[in-house]
């Protein structure tokens, strides 16, 4: 699976690379609101969910968090990678996140939390370890692109709207 960051999507770029794209499973994330995008797509790519890029200058140099009760912190880096995880007493993972660096910007991916584990502050915490674990690495400031639900949370973190995202899979030839 290969995903595409499309910062400035004209239709002729988006022509371009839809034409020359033709591996199922292929995403774009596109810089814009459907409305923008969506005349200028083959009816081969199915539009997701809308997104949003976030950003914040906010990254401080705290105390990681602790960990609620009930759970543990898991916090490692592997080949640049940073990843945190809330687990619970049987190793099951009820939240997690991560980042990698980018000269001084950390790259937010994959903050999640499981369904049965939500409402319990846990995505708070995940944010605060990977943002105190980010600048104690040197980053000044923070990207990520959210779903609606995580937009709530990160806006309530002090993160910004950067841009509406639209994100288009490839689903056949």
């Amino acid at each position: 699976m290969a995903r595409h960051i499309v910062a400035a999507p004209t239709p002729d770029i988006l022509h371009q690379l839809t034409s020359r794209i033709t591996t199922p499973g292929t995403w774009l994330k596109l810089c814009a609101p459907a409305e923008a995008v969506v005349p200028h797509l083959p009816p081969s790519w199915r539009i997701q969910e809308p997104e949003f890029m976030m950003t914040t200058t906010r990254l401080p140099r705290t105390a990681r968090p602790s960990a609620p009760a009930g759970y543990t912190a898991a916090v490692t880096t592997r080949a640049g990678v940073t990843v945190a995880r809330l687990l619970t007493s049987a190793g099951e993972v009820a939240a997690r996140g991560q980042f990698a660096p980018a000269g001084r910007t950390a790259v937010v991916d994959q903050v999640e939390t499981a369904t049965r584990h939500r409402r319990r502050g846990l995505g708070t915490v995940i944010m605060r370890t990977l943002a105190s674990a980010a600048a104690s690495a040197g980053a000044r400031q923070g990207i990520l692109v959210a779903t609606a639900d995580g937009r709530a949370l990160y806006e309530t973190l002090g993160w910004t709207l950067h841009t509406p995202m639209t994100a288009v899979v490839l689903t056949g030839p």
